[in-house]
């Protein structure tokens, strides 16, 4: 089989298609989350904690160090704690986010699940014995 032809059979099986879909919308989503943790949980905390900038939290390990010229000689070495727990406040809303998604649609399925079947419909011999049954009912 040649590549190309391989490489065609890969691309229309129906899951990749899905799979696709599902990463671009998932990064849209994301982008939605980043923006709801950036412009609306974090200035509530921020104003709280008198007005800190978790992003900009941060343990110096080696403080940048500038020439005279003020050209930066070495850049700062830190590691930036505060973006990670905004990475975190992300993360937590994006799972929060997905529980109940999964959790509606498990409703969803629950509901559907618990619907009276539909009566089963009769055979032939039993539609013939009830048809002989009516006649011999009105017949009386």
């Amino acid at each position: 089989m040649s590549f190309a032809k391989e490489f065609k059979e890969f691309i229309s099986r129906g899951n990749v298609v899905d799979l696709a879909v599902g990463v671009i919308i998932g990064g849209a989503f994301g982008a939605i989350v980043n923006s709801l943790v950036k412009d609306v949980v974090m200035p509530p905390i921020g104003y709280m904690t008198s007005g800190l900038d978790f992003a900009s939290i941060k343990y110096v390990l080696q403080p940048a160090v500038i020439g005279p010229d003020a050209k930066i000689l070495k850049p700062e070495v830190a590691i930036g704690y505060g973006a990670f727990f905004n990475t975190v406040i992300n993360f937590l809303i994006i799972a929060f986010v997905i529980f109940w998604i999964v959790k509606g649609v498990n409703i969803l399925k629950r509901l559907e699940a618990e619907k009276p079947a539909d009566p089963p419909v009769p055979s032939a011999q039993e539609k013939l014995l009830i048809e002989i049954r009516d006649l011999l009912a009105k017949g009386k």
